[in-house]
């Protein structure tokens, strides 16, 4: 399956309602992922331009989109950025490929 890595960050009011009721949001999200047939392999916080990061497994794009759209259609986040992660062997398998591509530069 492939693997997905997710930036996000909270809107100040989620930051509030977490700081006065303190909750582990990463068993939520193992919870969303699992009802699309995935998983979740990690849930971070985290100092810098976002504030957590996520790695999940899914059965494929649909199905993390499906997720994605869930969690982003709640209102909680001001920011989330899914990026499908390559393995070694498919980014090998891509540049084989992209060498039979006959690519013209603009204006060229």
């Amino acid at each position: 399956m492939p693997l997905y890595l997710t930036t996000f960050s909270y809107t100040p009011d989620t930051w509030a309602r977490l700081s006065r009721n303190p909750e582990d949001r990463g068993k939520a999200a193992q919870t969303y992922i699992e009802s699309a047939g995935g998983k979740l392999h990690g849930f971070w916080y985290a100092f810098g331009k976002h504030d957590g990061y996520a790695l999940w497994e899914a059965p494929d794009n649909v199905s993390m989109a499906a997720v994605a759209l869930a969690i982003t259609g709640g209102g909680a986040l001001s920011s989330f950025e899914t990026t499908v992660l390559l393995t070694v062997e498919e980014t090998i398998a891509a540049l084989r490929k992209a060498e039979q591509i006959q690519y013209r530069a603009p204006g060229a």
